[in-house]
């Protein structure tokens, strides 16, 4: 797990915080929480986004601004920025300022914010149903100051992230089945035959998107297709799942 994974994990119960309660941050506009960063992971919302914004296809997008590879932990692919030069910039990073302020990733609009999902065991399936707590904290920054008060609530009108996340709950139940699925066959499949459910988990998680359509409803027609593709492989597998 990456190190700041694990912090926030250690120190969640800490750090956590309700949609009511208070923090202070005032960002300065510096840039500093946009260098030395390694860990800006894209969802398929995310990448959506910041393709439309910059009028490219998702593909183009994660080619020109991205790196994808198979996570250490979760076994599926991850697709997150590239970051340039010997300060770790994200890329979309121009003049201290973020190229795409109006589409940045969720997670950066978020911060000094972050949020994860907890699930209870057997709270999703095969159909997507799913029912979790979306858990908010604040971590650790070094950039800013304390000059304002905020509420979460406030936080997230004020960076147009709903605070009723439904694609959010979707997105983390979605991946969980798929990084399942890839635990179960990992090591008893061939690895073309992995390479191949690897790429095709990459092609509908991320990249079959046309920005010129609506998002949610592309975004559950590949879940429903990727998910189906799970169901059968798993039947035809049999005994090695």
């Amino acid at each position: 797990m990456d190190p700041r994974l694990k912090t926030i994990v250690k120190n969640l119960d800490s750090w956590k915080l309700g949609l009511d309660d208070s923090f202070q941050f005032h960002c300065t506009a510096c840039g500093k929480c946009c260098i030395n960063r390694e860990d800006i992971l894209l969802t398929s919302r995310d990448l959506y986004n910041a393709s439309k914004a910059l009028n490219l296809a998702p593909t183009e997008f994660v080619n020109t601004y991205c790196e994808c590879y198979i996570g250490q932990d979760s076994r599926i692919p991850i697709v997150r920025l590239k970051s340039r030069g010997s300060i770790k910039r994200c890329p979309l990073l121009k003049d201290h300022k973020c190229s795409i302020h109006s589409a940045k990733p969720a997670v950066c609009a978020l911060y000094p914010l972050g949020r994860a999902m907890s699930f209870e065991k057997g709270s999703y399936n095969h159909a997507g149903v799913a029912s979790g707590e979306i858990l908010y904290f604040i971590s650790p920054f070094n950039c800013g100051d304390k000059s304002e008060t905020h509420t979460v609530r406030e936080w997230l009108t004020d960076f147009n992230l709903p605070v009723e996340d439904r694609y959010f709950l979707s997105w983390h139940a979605f991946i969980s089945e798929v990084c399942l699925f890839i635990r179960k066959i990992e090591g008893k499949v061939s690895d073309k035959l992995l390479d191949t459910i690897w790429t095709t988990i990459y092609q509908l998680i991320y990249l079959c998107y046309d920005t010129g359509e609506d998002f949610m409803s592309q975004f559950e027609r590949n879940k429903t297709a990727l998910l189906e593709i799970i169901q059968k492989s798993e039947q035809e597998l049999g005994d090695v799942t």
